[in-house]
């Protein structure tokens, strides 16, 4: 017992602890704050026009990686062993969201009417203010905390932004009882706005200012696409299918898909605050050590992730008959989606941490080519089996492409261990 007592204090009392802690501790609070503002949210729209929302919120998710155009990795990969170059870096990030974003959010708008069925389209505008630039931002700086290891002002940033969306919610259930999807759409744009503007406040007064000039495009900017690549697939096949839905007119079948779909995410964000906890040291051993070293980070994170991811699959699973009780009898059909959702908690506690191993090591194109052909392979799923099944197909399609996904993340990482791990210089020469 005491040799178990003083391993745990070991890692509690360790930097890394303290940082998985603190985001464990944020991801707990937001788990909860989401839970609630998801059953609210349920509540107060309805199926059908939960899932008109949802149509063109997954839409416009799908190029609110290319705002920044991968400038966010960049700046953990080069200002986590170079704290003066924070400024630039910075202002590199600020200037790519603002011009592309905006560039992204006039072009979204335009596509939507064509993708879309009529209802979504109209939400489009606002969906792409909140996801290309509000929430962008507010990713980005939660990521300039991560770099300097500072969780718990992430894990903070994170709570408020969960707590503001659930009052306004809630606000809204008490006033009108029942909303349209539009009336949210404006409300939730409104919230991201305030909580993107706080969170670029508390990194200027934190780290100070951004310098704009010079501009790290040109420099950067392959390899920041590249990330920007990994990033708009990983969002593809997760967002893809509610596009889908939303293209084909199944509404109301979208509202019931997206609840199972949302309690899958708010399931898997234990998984996620271990990774992105880890990801400076990840990216610090697979840039001086070479793919071995963060490989083997990953092996060790991967033993408390499986375990964890089994747990939540299992939980999920047997909780599935309660969604009728949080969220109304109109979602009943969401306790068969979750159900068929359950495994996905597991597939990504082990892909997570081998595309984390492969990115930390400079390695970004295999990740990238690996998430471009799960991409690929739910589109194709989607395309056959939602005509054909509706929220049914979508799920066999997530299934699929999480499962494969972590067979290819696998195969990859191995062969970069083999090809490339043997010393740092041979490392290092295969990134160049």
């Amino acid at each position: 017992m005491s040799v178990l007592a003083a391993e745990w204090k070991k890692v509690r009392t360790s930097q890394l602890g303290r940082n998985a802690s603190w985001m464990m501790f944020g991801q707990v609070i937001s788990v909860v704050m989401q839970g609630v503002y998801f059953a609210i949210l349920a509540r107060l729209l309805g199926a059908t026009d939960y899932g008109i929302f949802a149509g063109a919120f997954a839409f416009t998710n799908l190029a609110a990686q290319y705002s920044t155009l991968g400038s966010g990795p960049i700046f953990i990969l080069y200002v986590s062993g170079n704290k003066p170059g924070f400024a630039v870096y910075w202002g590199n990030i600020l200037f790519l969201t603002l011009t592309f974003g905006g560039v992204m959010v006039a072009v979204l708008t335009v596509l939507g009417h064509y993708i879309l069925n009529p209802g979504s389209a109209a939400l489009v505008i606002f969906a792409a203010i909140a996801n290309c630039l509000c929430a962008t931002l507010s990713t980005e700086t939660g990521r300039v905390f991560q770099t300097f290891e500072r969780m718990r002002t992430t894990a903070i940033l994170n709570m408020s932004t969960n707590v503001a969306r659930t009052l306004t919610a809630g606000g809204m259930l008490l006033t009108l009882h029942k909303a349209t999807a539009f009336q949210w759409a404006f409300a939730s744009t409104v919230v991201s706005a305030l909580a993107a503007i706080a969170g670029v406040t508390c990194v200027t007064l934190t780290f100070g200012k951004p310098q704009i000039f010079p501009i790290l495009f040109p420099k950067h900017g392959l390899e920041g696409f590249g990330h920007a690549i990994a990033g708009s697939t990983s969002n593809f096949y997760n967002d893809l299918d509610k596009t889908m839905l939303s293209h084909y007119g199944m509404n109301h079948a979208n509202g019931i898909y997206t609840v199972a779909y949302r309690i899958i995410d708010i399931a898997t964000m234990p998984i996620y605050s271990i990774r992105d906890a880890a990801m400076p040291r990840i990216f610090q051993r697979g840039q001086t050590q070479g793919i071995s070293a963060s490989a083997e980070l990953a092996r060790k994170l991967m033993r408390r992730t499986i375990p964890l991811g089994a747990l939540l699959t299992t939980g999920t699973f047997l909780v599935a008959p309660l969604i009728t009780i949080v969220v109304g009898k109109g979602y009943s059909e969401s306790v068969s989606a979750l159900r068929w959702l359950a495994l996905l908690p597991l597939f990504r506690s082990y892909h997570q941490m081998t595309g984390s191993a492969m990115t930390g090591a400079g390695f970004q194109r295999f990740r990238t080519g690996s998430q471009l052909s799960a991409a690929l392979l739910n589109f194709g799923l989607n395309l056959f089996l939602i005509p054909a099944h509706g929220w049914l197909g979508a799920a066999w399609a997530s299934l699929i492409t999480d499962g494969g996904l972590a067979l290819i993340n696998a195969t990859l990482l191995r062969f970069c261990i083999l090809r490339y791990g043997k010393t740092h210089k041979d490392t290092m020469q295969a990134v160049v």
